[in-house]
């Protein structure tokens, strides 16, 4: 399986992961949460809602677009601060740390190589 095939594959447990949670929205979210400055989106989103509108968002963009991946994702670790204690979400922690470690594990030539095309909070 290639590299896309892969990213393609964490987006979709990853959503299910959101969604046996009982967190992912149908409904958008207003304009206003995507102006952040935060890493995460923090102080605009919830992180459920952050990994639903952005991380997931971003990952299917570069599938669609055979884009170039980020140089490094830093959202497994951030679940885990994020998530503790929440033992229903241990396998949405999981699937993000496995995500982190396929980001890392990419060959340099299938990343990005600007800090632009990492966007806020990694991915």
């Amino acid at each position: 399986m290639g590299a896309y095939e892969q990213a393609d594959a964490f987006a979709n447990r990853i959503e299910s992961e959101l969604r046996a949670l009982n967190v992912w929205r149908n409904e958008p979210l207003p304009e206003a949460a995507y102006r952040s400055r935060q890493a995460f989106f923090a102080d605009t989103m919830t992180f459920y809602q952050w990994l639903q509108f952005v991380l997931l968002q971003r990952v299917r963009d570069i599938v669609g677009k055979r884009g170039a991946f980020p140089r490094g994702s830093s959202v497994g670790a951030y679940a885990i601060r994020e998530l503790d204690g929440n033992d229903e979400a241990a396998g949405l922690v999981t699937a993000l740390c496995e995500f982190d470690a396929f980001i890392e594990d990419l060959p340099g030539g299938d990343r990005a190589t600007s800090t632009r095309a990492r966007g806020r909070g990694n991915t």
